[in-house]
């Protein structure tokens, strides 16, 4: 990278792109127009190579692109939405890092490892020579950070903005677009729902309903990213669930900071959300409902059973308790105390038999004692949650949770240890062997022996890699089961069911073409 192409740092790109100059799309269009100008002293075999640029060329719209995602299904979809519109411009998306031109990082801030590996990711491409765009929640909440001094950054509202910000960086200049999407003053979910896509699963659509949250938890860095609750409208998403039914997806999660706080801004609620959904869901292809926070979802409980009990909504909800301890919920700021949490979870579990709930705990928040981290762990073998994430507590700067007294690194690290220890202690599948269940398969697993399908309760099914079941419903009998999950055989007679869609994408091919641009 010439040195000098980077001595000035650009705070918009509104700084070198006026708003008379031509779009990235409108010079994509026009491209097939133009004639290149040779200098006569060329000779033909200089023309010959003019007509087929190097890859590190720096005509915008000819490099190949690698994309990393790290964090939650919100980033990745914001991952997917960036990687297909530069596909769709004409960029060639890679899975090889090293034969990549531009390293696309898309990062989160939720805990210090991940931002570890974001940084040195960084640091692995500034060796490598590569051009670098920063996209995610760590650089929107800290764009000042020394390590991204100089670098390019796409703000998480500003995604459909990808191409502009690659043109300019493959041009050698630093670009930063970290501004909000608004609408007459009032600020909207993000960018439009219908851009072009590469889904990493092709039978996977991950929509998000809004960004932001309600909350203001001590320890939260993702606040300073995502900011306030701004939903996106029912029309939108009931529209882009329709479009994705009609490119072959057969499951669909929805996704956000805090699903149950959706609409508040919009003077509407999850429950009319779902209700609108359902509508639009084909037969054999099913609904997962993302994260929601108690206090949200508490006024909501009767008409979420109704919602899950539905045949195309999973009967699974992930609510994250956090702690069992009030004190400790008090000092984090969650705005519940386990008695709710817990009324939450009873009601589900009385009116949705059999419902998956998933929650988060984390192990030695500032201030926790003994007597706190033992009635965590009292829930943990009172509810036996058969999907429980467990994270040892950092402190993520510029958080009021920072600032607190910490906890010793080896107590938080025993505390770790032993809910984990707690949590293998049973198996939630054992009973279920003998069963015969109906199951949506889905992807491949990750030792490529088995695909993975879910059940009616999101509980994870291996089956054999069968390629007529990928995409469809199929009947099988479980017989046997592990912690994190079952493994069923086909039942012999039973009829596979395709869902009423299409066929789906190949995988790489960019969703949404038509709408672009």
């Amino acid at each position: 990278m010439p040195s000098a192409s980077c001595d000035t740092l650009l705070d918009d790109i509104e700084d070198i792109v006026s708003q008379e100059d031509s779009k990235p799309q409108d010079r994509h269009f026009a491209r097939k127009h133009v004639v290149p100008k040779v200098r006569r002293r060329n000779t033909q075999k200089y023309l010959q190579e003019e007509s087929s640029p190097p890859s590190d060329s720096t005509i915008p719209g000819i490099q190949k692109i690698w994309v990393r995602t790290w964090g939650c299904s919100h980033n990745n979809s914001d991952g997917e939405y960036m990687a297909g519109q530069l596909a769709a411009y004409g960029y060639k998306i890679t899975e090889n890092a090293s034969d990549a031109d531009l390293w696309l990082l898309n990062s989160c801030t939720v805990k210090n490892p991940a931002e570890d590996h974001f940084r040195n990711s960084i640091k692995k491409a500034q060796e490598e020579n590569k051009k670098i765009v920063l996209a995610g929640c760590v650089p929107q909440a800290q764009p000042r950070q020394d390590y991204l001094k100089g670098l390019s950054i796409i703000g998480v509202q500003q995604i459909d903005r990808v191409v502009e910000v690659v043109e300019e960086t493959i041009k050698g200049h630093s670009v930063r677009l970290l501004g909000q999407k608004k609408d007459n003053g009032k600020r909207l979910g993000g960018a439009r729902l219908d851009l072009p896509k590469i889904r990493k699963n092709p039978l996977i659509e991950i929509i998000s309903i809004n960004t932001g949250c309600l909350n203001a938890c001590t320890y939260c860095k993702t606040k300073h990213a995502r900011g306030n609750l701004a939903s996106y409208l029912i029309d939108e998403l009931v529209d882009r669930a329709k479009q994705s039914f009609q490119e072959g997806v057969c499951e669909i999660w929805l996704t956000s900071e805090d699903t149950g706080a959706y609409g508040r801004d919009i003077g509407t609620s999850l429950p009319t959300l779902l209700w609108k959904l359902v509508e639009v869901i084909p037969e054999g292809a099913m609904l997962r409902l993302g994260m929601t926070n108690p206090p949200y979802i508490l006024e909501h409980l009767e008409e979420m059973a109704k919602i899950l009990n539905h045949p195309r909504v999973y009967a699974f909800l992930h609510i994250p308790v956090q702690s069992a301890s009030d004190t400790v919920l008090m000092e984090m700021k969650r705005e519940y105390c386990v008695a709710d949490f817990k009324r939450v979870v009873d009601f589900l579990k009385e009116k949705v038999p059999g419902i998956t709930i998933a929650t988060d705990i984390i192990c030695g928040f500032p201030g926790e004692t003994d007597q706190d981290f033992q009635e965590t762990v009292k829930l943990v073998e009172e509810y036996k949650f058969p999907s429980l994430f467990i994270n040892q507590f950092y402190p993520r700067p510029g958080t009021p949770a920072a600032k607190m007294e910490q906890v010793p690194a080896q107590v938080k690290k025993q505390r770790t240890k032993d809910l984990s220890r707690v949590f293998h202690s049973y198996n939630p599948y054992d009973h279920k062997v003998g069963e015969r269940q109906q199951v949506l398969v889905t992807e491949e697993s990750f030792d490529c022996k088995f695909y993975v399908a879910h059940n009616r309760f999101y509980e994870q099914v291996l089956v054999p890699k069968n390629p007529t079941f990928l995409g469809k419903m199929v009947e099988v009998d479980i017989y046997e089961s592990g912690k994190h999950f079952m493994k069923g055989q086909p039942v012999s007679d039973a009829k596979v069911h395709t869902p009423s869609i299409s066929k789906p994408l190949a995988k790489g091919e960019v969703s949404g073409l038509t709408e672009f641009g």
